[in-house]
């Protein structure tokens, strides 16, 4: 099978950590590979925001296409409306032209879903559409910080009906496409997943054991992503160390605006001397700073789904999260980690101090969590229910694992 994934602003090839450049694009990744070592063909196809960049890439069995889509510069995708139009014309043209013809459309994103539905106006094939985030859900969060294209809501609401197919990442998204006025009968719970290859309790940790216990916390940094509410619990948790992992390199951190307010938070809370922002790491060495922690801390507001948690459970770590979005499903309260009530600094400082002071807990979770890892949350098995979904929209067959894939 042929199969198109538009990835408007989320490209692949872009390492997650930027303003702009996060989960989504590891999904695209990571899911598209599974879906080549299943035998499918697959392209990714995201915008290109520079000029240098080869019209094709190829990246880990699949290949990456750069669309001329607006000025060939860094955008904000909350800028990029204006251009999906051009996208998905361009799209068309290229499908229409030849000699690779998709054979089903996967759009991330709502205005990847809206290049997509423009080019099927003119190349009719099946579309599938995976929002990674609602605009409903922004807007309740953030409020008047949201900068969101005014129309979004409305095109998200569009999308879901006109699609052939909606794929939800977690239950809690479910209820919000319902909410949306989306039909439940159109919608797939298909979760994001985690390479347990990569991500593994075995290996050399990134440091040496803190000796009063050490709490990580990975992703972007922007505001949802808590970070502030994780300083003010430190002041409950005593002498345990804080380490955040994202944002720009850590010689680029004192340029963030985020950053700067944070140190600044943490001194204010007099909890500097605990507190260490490490700005980005490569992904090949990510394994080691979740094997180098006691604990991981995922105190975002919302979230849409969030591979944080995924991650640090396949390195076999227990996780305390707010209660949000992906969290809900991928974390079993007691069991794997700790959920907490939204925005409760308390409780989160109570579950943190809780798992810090009790190894045997620690353990007892890890071993839990590494399992669910494995056998919820593989890659492998997303691509293989996506791999289903496109067979039933396409009638072709969902395709196999290649044979010296299966031999490792």
């Amino acid at each position: 099978m042929r199969i198109a994934m538009i990835s408007e602003h989320a490209s692949p090839l872009v390492a997650p950590g930027g303003v702009d450049a996060g989960g989504q694009n590891l999904h695209v990744a990571e899911l598209s590979a599974a879906l080549a070592r299943r035998g499918h063909e697959v392209r990714v196809y995201t915008r290109r925001h520079d000029g240098d960049l080869p019209d094709t890439v190829d990246s880990g069995g699949f290949q990456v296409v750069h669309v001329p889509a607006g000025p060939a510069r860094e955008i904000p995708k909350d800028d990029l409306l204006p251009y999906m139009g051009e996208f998905g014309r361009w799209l068309a043209a290229d499908w229409e032209r030849g000699p690779w013809r998709p054979d089903i459309g996967h759009a991330h994103f709502w205005m990847s879903g809206l290049a997509a539905l423009t080019a099927r106006a003119r190349y009719p094939l099946p579309v599938v559409q995976t929002y990674h985030a609602l605009g409903s859900v922004k807007r309740r969060y953030q409020g008047g910080k949201d900068t969101s294209p005014a129309q979004r809501i409305g095109y998200e609401r569009v999308l879901g009906r006109q699609v052939d197919q909606v794929v939800a990442q977690c239950s809690d998204e479910v209820n919000e496409l319902i909410a949306l006025g989306i039909p439940r009968s159109a919608i797939r719970l298909v979760s994001s997943g985690v390479d347990t290859g990569h991500f593994a309790p075995g290996g050399p940790p990134a440091q040496a054991p803190h000796p009063k216990g050490r709490i990580l916390s990975v992703g972007r940094l922007v505001e949802r992503k808590g970070y502030a509410d994780l300083i003010e619990a430190m002041r409950l948790i005593p002498e345990a160390e804080v380490v955040v992992i994202g944002g720009p390199p850590a010689a680029a951190l004192h340029e963030d605006p985020l950053a700067r307010g944070l140190r600044q938070l943490a001194e204010q809370r007099g909890v500097a001397d605990r507190f260490r922002l490490v700005g980005a790491v490569p992904r090949e060495e990510m394994p080691s700073w979740y094997r180098a922690a006691d604990v991981v801390a995922c105190p975002a507001w919302y979230e849409p789904f969030g591979l944080t948690p995924l991650e640090a459970m396949a390195c076999g770590v227990p996780v305390v999260a707010y209660a949000v979005g992906g969290f809900i499903d991928t974390i079993v309260d007691q069991v794997t980690g700790v959920l907490v009530r939204p925005r409760d600094v308390k409780g989160l400082a109570g579950a943190l101090r809780a798992l810090i002071g009790d190894p045997l807990r620690r353990l007892e979770y890890a071993a839990a969590a590494v399992d669910r890892a494995r056998e919820r949350y593989s890659w492998g098995r997303s691509a293989e229910q996506l791999a289903a979904v496109y067979a039933r929209l396409t009638g072709l067959p969902a395709g196999e694992v290649h044979e010296a894939v299966q031999a490792l």
